[in-house]
């Protein structure tokens, strides 16, 4: 990445929106501007997980604020990323559908645990060099995020489904500040939290970081009310839970340090803050600088290499654990990728796709660590339900549904068929997989794949039906296969 690159990271939070862009120079990158709304989203999620109207078209509202802004960027300099709300909403695909074209850019929906591997990789890049061993605490709108690392590396993460708008909505309905209700709402924050303990035990961490908007929301209000500013200490914690009980409700609170923004989600994200103390025993926490969206900065830095690319390392921390033939894998990738180059060369997202077909490509059999029989099935079951760090929900989905695609009927297919892109990729994965079916490299070269009007054409060099009997047979079903389906595709065998 050359120096002054401009770079863009937008974060679909819960309760905020937020757009940081800065500018890279030399493996660091330059604040140019940040901007944040309250958009509240989680608020209009239902008890059926149904995302409101109004809170879609507030999100819609505020992207396209956003994709003003970012008018010329081009798609590697800017990442999107939605968290807890869209990962929960049964209706997000309504509300991304409208939401990447009013923005200009893919939104990824990310994982609880890429979420979090994403803010200890802001929060670890703004701290000074340290072999400390850190606890990060980022509470948001409806998770909390918790994870223990030591320099640039996080060694343990998870996602937990508590925060403060959701615990403002559950335990201080209509802005109302008891001392029962705090509570309440702590023992409840407590028995999500309590697995927590056994995860990172205060014996393996020494110092406790806090990520944002709840922590530094805290610590604003207690170093405006004369306590030691860049920290939040149990006492001032105590002192402010007190403060809010005395107000009674929002209406009548009066506190220095708080901001409009955040006084409707205050009550819930204290109480989970006030429980996460009392369980960890901790004293004090710093509010750290960094957060999610410097995380997607710096990603994507790591993702212009494949040295740093963490989908990269994962692909093969995936490989390496579930016993994967690395031959037959490098066999299947090689070949699949380069019949995805003759039919999307022109393609300007052809790059893009090409890689996540090799991902796919290389752990094609990793359902053969569970069984043989329906290994496909297996596979894809993995790829969509197994911890990935760099990978999105989406991505993890597309290359499942490859894996699923690699052979056999194509009728399970249907639905995602609708997508010419992903076609095109699973057309060379179940040819890459037929040409290596002896688990050796084959003459793919003599093999040419061709793409026009909606009708897929494979054919080979004259001589190559007899030197490969076996594998022209199964191209010869290939073509059968795809008969039932909206794409044409003939084979000329010679």
């Amino acid at each position: 990445m050359q120096n002054g690159t401009l770079l863009a990271a937008v974060d679909l939070g819960s309760n905020s929106f937020r757009l940081e862009i800065g500018r890279y120079h030399s493996g660091h990158i330059e604040r140019i501007e940040y901007i944040k709304e309250a958009v509240r989203q989680g608020g209009g999620l239902d008890d059926n997980k149904v995302l409101s109207q109004a809170a879609m078209q507030r999100g819609w509202e505020c992207l396209a604020r956003f994709g003003e802004r970012l008018h010329g960027f081009k798609k590697q300099q800017v990442r999107a990323v939605a968290t807890q709300t869209l990962r929960e909403a049964r209706n997000r695909d309504d509300f991304l559908r409208e939401a990447q074209a009013i923005l200009g850019f893919p939104i990824e929906v990310i994982s609880g645990q890429e979420e979090a591997r994403l803010i200890y990789q802001g929060v670890s890049h703004l701290l000074p060099q340290s072999d400390e061993k850190r606890l990060v605490v980022d509470i948001g709108g409806r998770s909390t995020e918790m994870i223990l690392g030591q320099n640039y590396e996080a060694r343990r993460m998870e996602s937990y489904r508590l925060g403060s708008v959701a615990w403002s909505t559950k335990y201080f309905a209509r802005g109302q500040f008891t001392a029962a209700a705090f509570k309440t709402a702590e023992i409840a924050a407590k028995a999500v939290l309590d697995e927590a303990l056994d995860t990172f035990p205060p014996t393996e961490w020494t110092v406790a970081y806090g990520s944002s908007g709840t922590v530094s929301a805290v610590a604003d209000m207690l170093a405006a009310n004369g306590w030691a500013s860049g920290v939040v200490t149990r006492s001032g914690l105590d002192w402010l839970v007190d403060r809010l009980i005395k107000a009674g409700n929002l209406d009548q609170l009066r506190i220095d340090g708080l901001k409009d923004d955040r006084r409707p989600v205050l009550g819930g994200g204290v109480s989970v803050l006030r429980a996460i103390f009392d369980l960890f025993d901790i004293q004090q926490m710093i509010p750290a600088q960094g957060a999610l969206r410097q995380g997607a900065l710096f990603d994507l830095i790591d993702r212009q290499s494949d040295d740093t690319d963490v989908r990269e390392r994962t692909v093969r921390w995936l490989a390496e654990r579930f016993s994967i033939d690395e031959g037959q894998a490098k066999r299947v990738s090689d070949v699949a990728t380069a019949l995805f180059a003759q039919i999307a060369a022109e393609d300007p997202q052809s790059g893009r796709y090409s890689q996540k077909l090799a991902w796919a490509a290389r752990l094609h059999e990793i359902g053969t660590h569970i069984s043989h029989d329906r290994s496909y099935h297996h596979g894809a079951y993995i790829l969509d339900n197994v911890d990935a760090p760099g990978f999105s929900i989406p991505e993890l989905h597309r290359m499942s549904q490859l894996v699923l695609g690699q052979r056999g009927k194509l009728k399970k297919m249907e639905s995602s068929l609708n997508d010419e892109l992903f076609a095109k990729q699973l057309v060379c994965l179940r040819l890459a997989v037929i040409l290596c079916h002896a688990r050796q490299t084959p003459e793919y070269e003599a093999v040419r794949l061709a793409f026009k009007s909606g009708t897929f054409k494979v054919t080979t060099t004259p001589g190559w039906a007899k030197r490969y009997p076996q594998s022209a047979w199964l191209l010869s079903e290939e073509a059968l296969a795809w008969q039932k389906t909206d794409w044409k595709f003939s084979a000329d065998i010679r």
